[in-house]
């Protein structure tokens, strides 16, 4: 059990785990100017790209040049869709491949994207590797880059799993510390610039049910602040107590983006909600985001973890303590974890400049 070692979390072993890095290079006319075309740059870049992965064992690695942000999550099945903001990557890390250039024609792009997606089994583990042969990769490509340019590294990873999953009958479970990255890549030999970006909160989206709506509506009503406002109070309530302080609900239709306030601003386009928290700053951050005549389909909610939740042993404790809040959140508003999916998603960020 859990409570048996609080700074181990034991999350069921079917959760998913994904890793992906995103490396951003900031493009001018100058740069541009090296080649014929826009189009010709991106072919390019993209043949320089594929090259490198290949020769490195790189499987799955993309180049974005139509300024959308890519999001990474498991699937079963192997496929991407694109929004006007976002291009959505699905994919199975043990058994999918690929490598794609995305752009769209007539459209110079601001930044050039490389999307690097971790493939294999034990991610985790392999994880400090795989960073360090992205690195290699980007080391090359800047020095056959027509002119240098600055990149911006972000290490994505997180395990995603259903809270209720023994409730369904999945009794088996794996007991995990969650180093924070850097020292987890330091022991790997696996060399991080002291000047970084970390920051490590969960994310659970809530479907707003029919239920849910019928518990906490008025039949026709126009005005749903009375079930956002319930959700948000439930929800503060829950993580009250438990030293969980940087709080966000995004109830606006977009999808949270969180980053750490030192690189990034609140912001919102129509598809996505950048939130950003300071993790080492010691006052409350609760954050909301909804409009009480925009009825929308789910909730999400955040947590992030505080400077001193990343101790020797790990985020197990932070976990564990969200966890308990989720459970106490879900049994307030009536989930039926044995019918539901409340899927939580652990994510570890770190960012640099290379």
């Amino acid at each position: 059990m859990a409570s048996h070692n609080p700074h181990r979390v034991y999350i069921p072993t079917n959760a998913h785990s994904n890793q992906y890095l995103l490396a951003e290079i900031k493009l001018d006319d100058g740069f541009y100017s090296h080649y014929a075309s826009s189009e010709d740059c991106y072919q390019g870049l993209a043949q320089q790209l594929f090259n490198l992965a290949d020769a490195l064992e790189l499987r799955n690695v993309h180049l974005i040049a139509n300024d959308k942000l890519p999001v990474v999550r498991f699937h079963t099945e192997s496929y991407t869709f694109q929004t006007e903001k976002q291009i959505l990557f699905f994919y199975n890390p043990r058994y999918h491949e690929g490598q794609n250039l995305f752009v769209t024609p007539g459209y110079q792009a601001r930044k050039i994207r490389l999307l690097f997606l971790a493939t294999g089994e034990e991610l985790r583990s392999q994880a400090a590797s795989f960073h360090g042969k992205v690195v290699q990769l980007l080391k090359q490509l800047k020095s056959q880059l027509a002119e240098p340019c600055a990149m911006k590294l972000r290490d994505h990873q997180h395990l995603s799993y259903d809270l209720f999953a023994k409730t369904k009958g999945h009794k088996e479970s794996y007991g995990y510390k969650l180093r924070g990255l850097y020292p987890r890549y330091q022991a790997r030999q696996c060399e991080l610039p002291a000047e970084h970006s970390e920051i490590t909160y969960v994310t659970v989206t809530l479907p707003l049910s029919r239920a849910l709506k019928q518990q906490l509506l008025h039949e026709r009503s126009e005005d749903f602040s009375p079930l956002y406002q319930s959700l948000q109070d439930k929800f503060q309530q829950a993580c009250a107590g438990k030293k969980l302080d940087r709080l966000a609900m995004v109830a606006n239709g977009l999808t949270p983006l969180v980053r750490n306030s030192k690189w990034d601003q609140h912001d919102k386009n129509r598809e996505l909600q950048k939130i950003s928290f300071n993790p080492d700053c010691s006052e409350p951050q609760y954050l909301t985001f909804w409009q009480a005549d925009n009825l929308v389909e789910s909730a999400h909610f955040v947590l992030v973890a505080s400077k001193e939740d990343n101790t020797e042993m790990g985020y197990g404790r932070f976990m564990n303590q969200v966890e308990d809040a989720l459970r106490s959140f879900a049994k307030s508003i009536g989930f039926d974890g044995n019918h539901q999916n409340l899927t939580v998603r652990f994510f570890q960020h770190i960012s640099y400049v290379l």
